[in-house]
Order: C-alpha cells, then sequence, then structure tokens
C-alpha cells in the first residue's frame, strides 16, 4: 500500500519520466567562467537584500541559495493554520535583484523533513518552462539552475510541480526577482530616477476548509490537508486575502517605514489574482504596473492594477508624515479578508499641500 507521501511524490513525478534535453546555453562555459559572481543572501519580505541600483562593471554570476520548508503558518489573529508550503520559509518567498544581463545561479534545496517534490519556475527565464522542467527536486535533494536576466522588470516565481501547481501556489510557494536596467530606473522622459527604500508586497489568497460547523479546520500534516484544500481551491472563493502571508502582517510594529521626503519602490506580487494596490493619502509617482523597465511608466496613479501572475513597481515621494493605508482598493478584501498593510512615515508636517480650515461643528443655518 502507498503511503500518503509516496501516493502525492507520484502525482508531481510525472515529469521525471523522461529524460528532459539541457536548457540551451546562452555563452559558452568558459565565458560564464570567467565572469565575476557575487554570492548573495536574501532576507525575508518586505525587506530586500543590498543591491546597486546602477550596475557597477559588466555582468556577473549572482549566486543565491533558497531552501523549500513545509511548515504550518498561523494566518490571522483567531488562530487559523495553513499547512504552508515556502521558499525560505516566508510567504511570499525572498526578493532577487540582480542586473540586466546577469546571470542568476540558484541552488534550491528540498530538506529531507519535508514530504512534496518541488521545483521553481521564473517568469523572468527562458525555456525549459521557465526552469521548472530542470528543477524537479525531491525531498532530501538539490539542484542548481542558471539563466541569463535577459528582460528588465519584475518577474513572479512560483513553484510548479506537474499536477499540482495551484496547490503550491496558493499554499505560500511564490516570489519575486526584479531586474534592475543596468544603468538604473528612467521616468517618462528617460531621465534617471532612483529609491531610499524598497518594499516588497507579497499578495496571497487562502483557501482554508471548514468544517461542517463552518469552523476553519487545523489539519495535522500537509499531505492531510491536501483533499479538502483542493475542494475549498475549486470553490474560487477565498477565506483570507493578505500580504506578506497573513493578516496584519504589515501592520503595527511590522509596518513598513519612511521619512517625509524618502523616495520608496514599492515592489507588489499576485502569482494567482488580479489585484488592485493603492496607498491611502498618496499616490504613484511613477508606476510599471506590468513591471517591465523597457516600457515608460505611467504617473500619479490613484491605484494601479498589477494582473494575476505577474508583479508591478511603484514609486512614491512621500510629502507628509503620519500613517499610510497600503491596500487592495477591492475594499471588501482589504477590510474584510485582510488585504492592508501600513507605512509610518516620520516628519514635519507641510500645510501647503493639507491644512484643517475648519474644526467639526454644527451644521450653520442661515
Amino acid at each position: 500500500m502507498f503511503t500518503r507521501r509516496e501516493a502525492l511524490l507520484g502525482v508531481a513525478g510525472l515529469a521525471t519520466v523522461a529524460t528532459l534535453p539541457a536548457m540551451q546555453v546562452v555563452a559558452h562555459a568558459q565565458e560564464i567562467a570567467s565572469l565575476p559572481r557575487e554570492r548573495v543572501t536574501l532576507v525575508a519580505p518586505p525587506h530586500v537584500h543590498a543591491h546597486q541600483q546602477v550596475a557597477v562593471g559588466g555582468p556577473k554570476v549572482v549566486e543565491f541559495v533558497m531552501a523549500i520548508e513545509e511548515k504550518p503558518v498561523e494566518i490571522d489573529d483567531e488562530g487559523t493554520i495553513l499547512q504552508a508550503m515556502t521558499f525560505n520559509g516566508s510567504i511570499p518567498g525572498p526578493m532577487m535583484v540582480v542586473h540586466e544581463g546577469d546571470y542568476v545561479e540558484l541552488t534550491l534545496v528540498n530538506p529531507d523533513t519535508n514530504e512534496m517534490p518541488h521545483n521553481i519556475d521564473f517568469h523572468a527565464a527562458t525555456g525549459a518552462l521557465g526552469g521548472a522542467a530542470l528543477t524537479h527536486v525531491n525531498p532530501g535533494e538539490q539542484v542548481k539552475l542558471r539563466f541569463k536576466a535577459t528582460r528588465s522588470g519584475t518577474f513572479v516565481y512560483h513553484c510548479a510541480p506537474e499536477g499540482m501547481i495551484p496547490w503550491h501556489v496558493v499554499t505560500g510557494m511564490s516570489g519575486t526577482i526584479m531586474v534592475l536596467p543596468r544603468d538604473g530606473l528612467k521616468n517618462h522622459k528617460g531621465e534617471p530616477v532612483s529609491y531610499d527604500k524598497v518594499y516588497y508586497v507579497g499578495e496571497n489568497e487562502f483557501y482554508i476548509p471548514r468544517d461542517a460547523d463552518g469552523n476553519f479546520v487545523n489539519f495535522e500534516t500537509l499531505g492531510d490537508s491536501y483533499a479538502d484544500s483542493m475542494v475549498a481551491m475549486r470553490g474560487l472563493i477565498p477565506t483570507h486575502v493578505v500580504f506578506n502571508g497573513r493578516v496584519g502582517a504589515l501592520t503595527g510594529d511590522n509596518a513598513m517605514k519612511a521619512e517625509v521626503g524618502q523616495t520608496v519602490l514599492f515592489v507588489h506580487s499576485q502569482a494567482n489574482r488580479d489585484t488592485r494596490p493603492h496607498l491611502i493619502g498618496g499616490h504613484g509617482d511613477y508606476v510599471w504596473e506590468e513591471g517591465k523597465f523597457a516600457n515608460p511608466p505611467a504617473r500619479d496613479l490613484e491605484t494601479w492594477f498589477i494582473r494575476g501572475g505577474s508583479a508591478g513597481a511603484a514609486l512614491y515621494t512621500f510629502l507628509q508624515p503620519g500613517v499610510y493605508a497600503y491596500v487592495n482598493h477591492n475594499l471588501i478584501e482589504a477590510a474584510e479578508l485582510g488585504a492592508t498593510a501600513h507605512v509610518v512615515v516620520d516628519g514635519e508636517w507641510n500645510d501647503d499641500l493639507m491644512t484643517q480650515v475648519e474644526a467639526p461643528g454644527p451644521i450653520a443655518t442661515h
């Protein structure tokens, strides 16, 4: 008799039945061997690892290591548990930053403590299902993938095991890679623009099964959650829509921070559904809705549209202090399901931009 783990491995393992052709090599091995290398340690969102906005020197090989972690995650203040699958232990996975023309070299590790096979599909890569066809790893295995970043922009990556992609994605397995132009970001006139800070907001929708009394079910293991989770997912009605893995993940002590006069780049991804980020009290000075820096940015947007399966970027210079709400402007999802974050901005108030002309009082009669 098959164990649950063996059955789950069998479903996703179909991709390994046939031997896959090797990805076409873009440059000769000798050329790649001569390039400088940089090893980068990834950090958990909303933060992003240190990087240069304008490339220094020529192309290089940027090395990342990312471990897959399956674990229970509490996703709200009511104690609801998601049996999650994650890249590097966070939802979303860490954001990687390279420059156009660099080589991304990822070591993907699937520890033997996990139940499931995994892989990774980079929307920024060319061929082999974005690398998914070359990175299938069972528990206890690791694999190394290298691809050339030939297009600038923000791109989603996600787990994509054959036959089980939706389940892996909606239980946490997605992230973003940002490929900067070698000479940095440009505005609509082609003039350089830069940022003082960058924050990565990954949006997920979760489908937690309910029992006969309408209560959320807390499963003992990842495998136990599979069948009921698939039924809930097929209803297409999420129980939670959240930023960075749980309700309130980016509020309170975990709110994003800035100062008046600072320019912040917000990178926002949604690997599965459309979303509409909005900064209450602010704007998108420059917005790459489609996330592609080769295209001129839109300007002065109130709300921007991120297509499901993509990541976009918005640049804003804060002009007033206070607490800004950063929301999905489907307000039902923001207010009722959890898609709300806060940006706490310190500094001096500017009366020229907004002033309370008259305090609230009784309605005047004439």
